[in-house]
């Protein structure tokens, strides 16, 4: 397929877009959502369910998405239904009156995101050839997060310098998130591997020994990777002292925007990095760096750990998100990418909903320090984990 922008396909650009605005969308209610949840009564334990439990579920979808997606001749379609249902289930959540229903809608809007994750992928992976596939997820990834920094700022706005309530941010929210499906009119199946006919149970069994090998250290840091919004509250319960409830709001937001600039920033120079020094390599140093992170969230205690934190949070995501999808490319068949997209994302959400279930209780019961203490220990095992997947050689198998 003709490249049409920084060295990549149409396709690539397309689905850029269509995560920009997606993401605008869902950032401007991603930093506002643990705060809308503790308003309508939730703890730390409720805030971690409606983190963990709708993105198990969609885990949980993907790895069947991405098997039929293998097996059929088209992937858009699973694309364009996934965005089309996270936009019905955003509207639904900015109408909740009561934390049940914010669960129940998020969990219907992350199923969205598990009809249409690993598809999606597969056609970044199929768009692009192996010594660009970095380039060409981080450039995904980077537009994705410019969405998220422009998301989080428009929510900011609306906030803090037009007064609204954190309700009428998620209904405008919810509005936008329909403008994503007008680009997917554009997006071109690419050519590909001859389908998969096999059962989902033969095509897992074939995927080989080092892909496996990487499941198990991306489920090991799934667990450890408890959702976002336990960073936002540590931070606004730190920013609260001295000041309203409002500015800490605000406070917290401006630091998650610092998060997502920081992270559009370095995806796609991370990407590239990915492709030229090695995916194993740059994985071990995002896993790494996260353990470091949580173990700094556990003790921080003035504004400047926090700005400075929060940007290493970003740096974090920028190596780890799309280096991680485009390893998984890499170490699958091309016939079976899409189970195997499926099957990694699956695991690791399913992983995320333990962790984050198991952060929520450690919130409530011992303190917040002590959920940050289990993230750090817990990257700490998935890092060695990797470290030994870098030192593994299946046959001819590509290096790490």
């Amino acid at each position: 397929m003709r490249s049409t922008f920084l060295g990549v396909s149409t396709n690539i650009l397309v689905l850029g877009i269509v995560s920009f605005i997606t993401d605008l969308s869902s950032e401007m209610m991603m930093p506002l959502l643990p705060l809308f949840i503790t308003a309508l009564g939730g703890g730390g334990l409720v805030v971690g369910l409606v983190g963990g439990v709708g993105d198990g579920l969609s885990s949980l979808l993907q790895v069947l998405s991405g098997h039929w997606s293998d097996r059929v001749p088209r992937r858009k379609p699973f694309v364009f239904a996934g965005y089309a249902v996270s936009s019905v289930f955003k509207l639904f959540l900015a109408l909740a009156s009561a934390w049940p229903h914010v669960l129940a809608a998020r969990v219907l809007e992350r199923v969205g995101k598990g009809l249409r994750t690993a598809p999606r992928d597969a056609i970044i992976a199929d768009s692009s050839g192996q010594a660009s596939r970095g380039k060409a997820f981080g450039l995904h990834r980077a537009l994705d997060t410019s969405g998220a920094v422009a998301g989080s700022l428009v929510a900011l706005l609306l906030f803090w310098a037009l007064d609204l309530e954190i309700r009428s941010v998620l209904l405008v929210a919810a509005v936008v998130a329909f403008a994503a499906l007008i680009p997917l009119y554009r997006l071109r199946e690419p050519p590909r591997e001859r389908r998969s006919q096999s059962a989902l149970a033969i095509t897992l069994r074939g995927l080989p020994g080092r892909f496996r090998l990487f499941l198990a250290a991306g489920t090991a840091f799934g667990l450890a990777n408890f959702t976002y919004m336990f960073f936002i509250l540590r931070a606004r319960d730190q920013f609260i002292i001295g000041n309203g409830e409002r500015e800490a709001i605000a406070a917290a937001i401006g630091l998650y925007i610092l998060y997502n600039v920081v992270y559009s920033v370095l995806a796609l120079p991370m990407g590239s990095l990915s492709d030229r020094f090695g995916r194993g390599r740059l994985l071990l140093l995002g896993y790494l760096l996260f353990a470091l992170t949580c173990l700094g969230f556990a003790s921080a205690d003035s504004r400047p750990w926090f700005i400075s934190l929060f940007a290493l949070y970003g740096l974090v995501y920028a190596i780890v998100e799309g280096t991680q999808r485009a390893f998984v490319s890499d170490l699958a068949p091309a016939e079976s990418r899409g189970v195997a997209l499926g099957t990694f994302h699956t695991c690791t959400g399913l992983a995320a909903v333990f962790g984050g279930l198991i952060a929520g209780q450690l919130w409530d019961a011992v303190g917040p320090a002590a959920t940050f203490y289990y993230g750090s220990g817990v990257a700490a095992i998935a890092t060695l984990l990797l470290l030994y997947l870098t030192r593994y050689r299946e046959g001819a198998g590509m290096p790490a």
